[in-house]
């Protein structure tokens, strides 16, 4: 992991460093060349390392790239194969989920690249991740990117599961956040902190099913980001995809998207890295 640190640490350096400065009176070439100076020495310094091989140049070759496995998707409820990852009629909910997609199984070399991002800070990784979803999308057009398109985007907002205060200070970022900021530019959606934790909980990654739910229960609220204009009676951003790095047993996801819909949300998909 050593290789790993010192590319990430390449990475704080260049956004440190690179970015421009109103206390520097240079010209944006000046600053260009810097960039791209400072870069080029920081590549052999500091050689990114792919999370899988080991291969040197970036985070992600595209031989793991390919070695990400994937599974047929399920309902969020049943966990049954559903088409398009869409909630089954009979498990539908009135503050459900309605459809759940997530790009591959969390194994190796998918789920190396999750822990790097979320624990060692390696947010280059979290671009690239994002760019395999959509690669991903554009081959095989997922049911719920029908339902963006068929609704031309208006109405949709990206939303990412929340960190607790606390746990976002000490690990400097919200790794659902990043995720969702990075997509909905991409696909040019509004994106919208509309979520917060109001307590800390102990981590879900040792808990069984029923002390997930139980952890989460109630942890949730809206934030003043996401608002119901008095005039209309309900909210303009109504549809949307929740952000989360790993769904396991939808824990966390299901209880957000009670909030989201108990406040007026009409759909909520659910979307991961991981399953």
């Amino acid at each position: 992991m050593f290789p790993i640190r010192l590319a990430v640490f390449k990475e704080q350096f260049c956004r440190y460093y690179t970015s421009p400065s109103k206390y520097i009176n240079i010209t944006l070439g000046q600053n260009q060349i810097f960039v791209l100076m400072t870069n080029w020495i920081l590549d052999i310094l500091f050689p990114k390392k792919c999370v899988g091989c080991k291969k040197e140049g970036t985070y992600f070759c595209n031989s793991c790239v390919g070695n990400i496995l994937q599974t047929d998707l399920v309902c969020p409820r049943c966990e049954r194969l559903a088409m398009g990852g869409q909630t089954h009629p009979v498990c539908k909910r009135r503050y459900g989920l309605d459809g759940l997609w997530s790009l591959g199984i969390y194994q190796d070399p998918l789920r190396a690249a999750i822990q790097i991002l979320k624990y060692q800070g390696a947010k280059g990784l979290g671009e690239i991740l994002v760019d395999i979803t959509l690669e991903y999308w554009v081959k095989y057009q997922p049911f719920v990117l029908d339902q963006i398109k068929k609704d031309r985007g208006a109405g949709w907002v990206v939303i990412p599961v929340p960190l607790y205060w606390w746990r976002n200070n000490s690990r400097g970022f919200n790794q659902a956040s990043l995720i969702g900021q990075i997509l909905s530019k991409k696909l040019g959606l509004a994106f919208c902190e509309g979520l917060k934790r109001v307590r800390y909980t102990p981590s879900q990654v040792k808990l069984k099913g029923r002390e997930r739910k139980k952890n989460v229960f109630g942890v949730f609220e809206i934030t003043t980001n996401y608002q119901l204009p008095a005039s209309q009676g309900k909210p303009t951003m109504n549809s949307i995809l929740l952000i989360d790095d790993v769904w396991t047993t939808g824990s966390t996801l299901k209880e957000c998207c009670y909030v989201l819909k108990r406040s007026g949300a009409k759909k909520v998909w659910a979307l991961t890295l991981a399953r």
